[in-house]
C-alpha cells in the first residue's frame, strides 16, 4: 500500500538542518528545487518549502505541497534512502497541475539517477 505516513516525513528544524547544510544531492530546475542526503533510515523521508514569496496565496501553496507528497507516495519504493526537502521557485504556482506532475516526475528521475551513479552515499 502506497501510504505517506509520519516516518516518511522530515518534520522538524532537526530533520532539515544535516540537508540544507550538506546536501549530497542537488536536483535543479526553473521552478524547483530538490536538495537530498542519504539517511540510514531505511527508506526515503520528504520535506516541503513552498514559502510565501514564491506562492503569495494559501490556496496555491497547498496545492503546490499536495501535488508533491502525492508524486513522493507514488515513487517512494523506486527511490533510494534520501532525506529529500523539495523547495519551490518563483512562478511555480502558475502553472497547471499536469504540468507540475510532469516536471515533479522528471526531477523524482533525476534525483533517482544521481544518487545510483554515485557510489558510498552517506560519506561526505
Amino acid at each position: 500500500m502506497l501510504t505517506f505516513g509520519k516516518h516518511l516525513r522530515l518534520l522538524n528544524a532537526s530533520d532539515y538542518k544535516p540537508v540544507f547544510d550538506q546536501a549530497d544531492f542537488r536536483v535543479s530546475h526553473p521552478n524547483l528545487l530538490f536538495l537530498a542526503r542519504a539517511n540510514t533510515t531505511g527508506y526515503p523521508r520528504l520535506g516541503i518549502v513552498v514559502a510565501k514569496r514564491n506562492a503569495r496565496k494559501a490556496t496555491e501553496r497547498n496545492r503546490i505541497k499536495r501535488l508533491i507528497r502525492e508524486s513522493f507516495r507514488l515513487r517512494q519504493h523506486q527511490l533510494p534512502h534520501l532525506d529529500v526537502i523539495v523547495l519551490a521557485r518563483r512562478d511555480l504556482d502558475t502553472l497547471n497541475n499536469a504540468t507540475i506532475s510532469k516536471i515533479l516526475k522528471k526531477q523524482w528521475q533525476r534525483l533517482s539517477n544521481k544518487s545510483k551513479a554515485t557510489p558510498n552515499t552517506g560519506k561526505s
